[in-house]
């Protein structure tokens, strides 16, 4: 059989587009939001439904094929796109169903967090996603879920109540703690090591209108804010969150004029707590230290989860590097304000995101992610629209994390990571990485689904 009937055949059994090199739309369908990243697939199948999942998978294990799985195409190392092979692309699946009474929600495999904010806030609940809208569901989920709601609710996996899957087989099944133990385990934290999630069920918590924003500080402040925000936020009341950043502010509304371009410190907070009682919940934070800008009050909380979605756009470059900590150190502070003042363009950033509240309610052993002894994960990235800026955000990004990773605990969110070989897969994994072998072995012994932060049966 020719490779062209091969995808004649994909072509019938499919509701969904497959596209390949000739088609029009090619160009378009292969990108994912990292600009860096340029690979040119054999074939993309656009799947509508679960029924056409099975076939992509069937298509793709009998055609030899290397699969990479496409949610929102936001993984920081282009993991839903492959030279020479096939994509299977979630994004048609983008249906979310609300169950107000159990106070669930079933997202599809292709939903971005801006779809599931959408639908369950008409109902006053959400459940702990990211920091950006765009972000696929699928990518996010499968590797942790650190987000705005992480230290009161605890981590996307912690809220995951369920998933169907498309195994390396072809076959289907559902993964919860009531079946598939071992295969439910594996999924939170993994990553899409096991199988193509197509939907997901998760716990949904009441929140709203929330009491969130930025705070930013002039960089000359930083080494004391940040020391500040360390030892506030380990004791902070769970209802509110904060994450530390470094960046520069864009130039336009509504920043004030005389901070454009300027590199600024701030926290982004977010408070679920009662409205009537913010402004109580804020008074030691605005009380230690004026900020230049305080744009934190009341915001539906899908609003606020898309504050940031315009700095990040789809095709701007970006070069990662991550870790998680136990401790903030004063030494790692200079570190941390010394690159902050080199930070090479608009658009590259530092954050610390706490993880310690309900997240450590949690032990290392109930989930395949293995860090809630952290109290931190902090990612480095260097941003830029600029072809001619690659070599010059990737190397501020390696100098910053190599003056850092000393004091790290080793490992790294893994949906931060780029392709950085398996020593770092398996430090961010530790002693759960030989379970996660044994349970590859069983769902996928010929590692079918390779395009990833591969555990290697």
């Amino acid at each position: 059989m020719s490779e062209s009937t091969s995808i004649q055949d994909l072509k019938s059994q499919l509701r969904g587009n497959v596209i390949t090199p000739e088609d029009a739309e090619y160009d378009s369908a292969r990108r994912v939001h990292n600009g860096m990243i340029d690979r040119h697939p054999r074939v993309i199948a656009q799947c509508r439904d679960v029924a056409d999942v099975i076939a992509a998978v069937n298509f793709g294990r009998t055609a030899g094929l290397a699969v990479a799985v496409r949610g929102g195409g936001h993984n920081a190392g282009g993991l839903g796109v492959v030279d020479d092979g096939l994509v299977i692309d979630l994004s048609p699946m983008h249906s979310v169903h609300v169950d107000p009474v159990a106070r669930t929600a079933r997202a599809e495999g292709g939903c971005l967090w801006g779809d599931v904010d959408h639908a369950t806030h008409a109902f006053g609940m959400a459940t702990p996603s990211g920091f950006v809208s765009t972000t696929g569901v699928g990518g996010l989920t499968l590797g942790g879920g650190i987000g705005h709601l992480s230290r009161g609710f605890g981590l996307t996996i912690d809220n995951l109540l369920s998933v169907d899957m498309v195994l390396a087989d072809g076959s289907f099944v559902t993964a919860s703690d009531r079946e598939n133990q071992d295969l439910f385990w594996a999924v939170r934290g993994g990553g899409g090591n096991f199988g193509v999630v197509t939907s997901f069920q998760f716990r949904l918590h009441p929140v709203d209108t929330v009491y969130a924003g930025p705070m930013l500080w002039n960089l000359e402040d930083a080494n004391e804010i940040l020391r500040w925000w360390r030892d506030f936020i380990a004791s902070a009341p769970e209802e509110l969150g904060g994450w530390f950043a470094f960046l520069k502010v864009p130039p336009g509304p509504p920043f004030p004029e005389e901070l454009y371009t300027k590199t600024v410190c701030g926290v982004v907070w977010c408070y679920t707590g009662p409205l009537d009682k913010a402004e109580a919940a804020f008074a030691p934070i605005r009380a230690f230290k004026k900020p230049a800008v305080d744009f934190v009050g009341p915001v539906p909380f899908p609003a606020f989860q898309s504050m940031f979605d315009p700095l990040v756009p789809k095709g701007i470059q970006s070069y990662w590097r991550a870790d998680f900590f136990k401790e903030i150190t004063d030494e790692a502070i200079d570190r941390h304000v010394e690159y902050a003042a080199k930070m090479p363009t608009l658009q590259s950033t530092m954050h610390i995101y706490p993880i310690n509240g309900a997240v450590h309610r949690v032990g290392n052993k109930d989930t395949a992610f293995n860090y809630r002894d952290a109290n931190f994960a902090n990612v480095i990235v260097g941003f830029s629209p600029e072809l001619s800026d690659a070599n010059i955000i990737r190397q501020w990004t390696v100098d910053y994390w190599d003056a850092l990773h000393p004091s790290s605990l080793g490992g790294a969110y893994v949906n931060f990571m780029m392709d950085e070989g398996i020593d770092r897969i398996k430090a961010t994994y530790r002693d759960n990485y030989d379970r996660l072998v044994e349970i590859k072995k069983r769902y996928d012994p010929n590692n079918f689904f390779h395009v990833n932060q591969n555990i290697r049966a």
